[in-house]
């Protein structure tokens, strides 16, 4: 679910029951204090979107174009990384209200080290992420962010995700089946793999049901965006 910015990469790094994955960071008023990217290399921080009372600052804006870089390989252009940030503020509101619980230690460790894996060893991860600009501490927060995120969402929503058997039938038959034949692999039984896809049924719910209530709050919200370079 792009929508919800790096949900996807980061809830299957994180936790496998949630698909989806969010980078933005911190609350816009810590932003500016606790930005990865180095301070001493960007210009003062300024605003990029004003949400209800709150901004989205310049400095939450490049560091999701940067990690965006990291493990994409490109950022997305800056209305749509501004919108990924106003939707991350909105489940963040949301999360925070319901004291949903922060990952662990371990959590976070698990995701960074997965995240690190996709790279040829770890020098090369490290290289490719100081030229990104971000720092370990800082990616290490991100991920926090995002496990937290892309967990309530699943809270939130899989109770209302509905699969039956029809569906699960219809997945193997349309989708899942047809793929492996297409690369040449074995087709296991249907009730060998029932769970997984389940899993992928519900997970489809709630990504639809998710980005369902995401256009709602955010149609009902005054969300103005600051034109790059002007002055707030």
């Amino acid at each position: 679910m792009r929508t919800i910015l790096i949900f996807a990469l980061i809830g299957c790094l994180a936790d496998p029951a949630a698909t989806r994955g969010l980078a933005r960071a911190q609350p816009a008023s810590q932003a500016a204090q606790t930005s990865a990217v180095d301070a001493s290399a960007q210009p003062i921080d300024g605003v990029a979107a004003r949400i209800e009372d709150d901004i989205l600052t310049d400095s939450e804006v490049r560091e999701l174009a940067a990690f965006q870089q990291l493990v994409d390989g490109q950022s997305k252009p800056r209305g749509e990384l501004i919108r990924e940030l106003a939707d991350q503020w909105i489940v963040r509101g949301e999360a925070d209200a319901s004291k949903y619980p922060q990952p662990t230690a371990d959590d976070v460790d698990r995701a960074y080290k997965q995240l690190e894996a996709q790279y040829s060893s770890p020098a090369e991860f490290d290289k490719r992420r100081a030229s990104a600009g971000l720092s370990e501490a800082g990616i290490r927060r991100m991920l926090t962010q995002q496990i937290y995120l892309s967990r309530f969402l699943d809270y939130r929503f899989r109770p209302a995700a509905q699969v039956d058997e029809k569906q699960v039938q219809a997945y193997y038959d349309d989708e899942f089946a047809p793929q492996l034949k297409a690369r040449g692999e074995k087709v296991p039984p249907i009730d060998d793999v029932e769970d997984t896809i389940r899993e992928v049924l519900v997970q489809r719910d709630i990504d639809t049901l998710s980005k369902q209530w995401l256009d709602d709050t955010r149609s009902r919200l005054k969300i103005d965006i600051v034109a790059d370079g002007e002055q707030p």
